[in-house]
């Protein structure tokens, strides 16, 4: 599956043909240099590795000065392996937002906004216990019961309570690519995807 390694610019809104509104994220889709080209004879499988985003030099360790002096281009901060690129790829390639065109559906992968630690009415959307009155005291947003007593005489695995939320790996599969800018290299994708502005995200076709 081939892709790119973008950045989250934000969320806005474009209408379409019959005059309705869109919401929609704007991506800064590349570009990204190819550092490296994997094979079955050397590595045992094949992909395309790619860079993207700038990096300081002197935070960069030297296997990855030497993987970034191969392919000619300076530090990056983000690099991923993609499967299934459909052209030939060469090292030092760069690869923009003309990967994607207008109509097509892409996959987009980012990491959660960190929420912290959350309780179960945040968490899970628990409607708490009962109601204010009979006696009830402060249990409008408590979990409830979390198992039996002496049999099995634990938490089960798997109990919805509460705990840290958000800050997790999220696939959203099927996003229609609205509009592409080439010369900007931003694509713009309908509906929102995961992580806050200015995260590293994966676009896959």
């Amino acid at each position: 599956m081939s892709g790119l390694i973008g950045k989250k610019i934000g969320m806005t809104s474009i209408f379409n043909n019959e005059g309705k509104q869109i919401a929609c994220t704007v991506v800064e889709a590349g570009p990204c240099v190819v550092t490296q080209v994997k094979t079955v004879g050397k590595d045992g499988y094949a992909a395309v590795q790619i860079a993207y985003g700038e990096a300081k030099e002197k935070n960069t360790t030297s296997a990855l000065k030497g993987i970034f002096k191969n392919a000619n281009t300076t530090p990056k901060r983000k690099l991923v392996e993609f499967k299934g690129f459909e052209n030939e790829m060469k090292v030092g390639e760069i690869i923009s937002a003309d990967l994607f065109s207008e109509g097509e559906y892409v996959d987009v992968v980012g990491t959660s906004k960190g929420k912290g630690f959350q309780g179960v009415v945040k968490r899970h959307g628990f409607g708490g216990v009962g109601m204010g009155s009979h006696g009830q005291h402060d249990r409008q947003r408590a979990p409830g019961s979390i198992g039996a007593s002496s049999d099995p005489s634990k938490v089960l695995k798997g109990m919805r309570m509460a705990g840290r939320m958000g800050g997790t790996r999220v696939k959203k599969t099927n996003l229609e690519v609205l509009k592409v800018m080439k010369e900007q290299n931003l694509i713009v994708v309908k509906g929102s995807i995961p992580g806050a502005k200015g995260s590293f995200i994966l676009l896959e076709k």
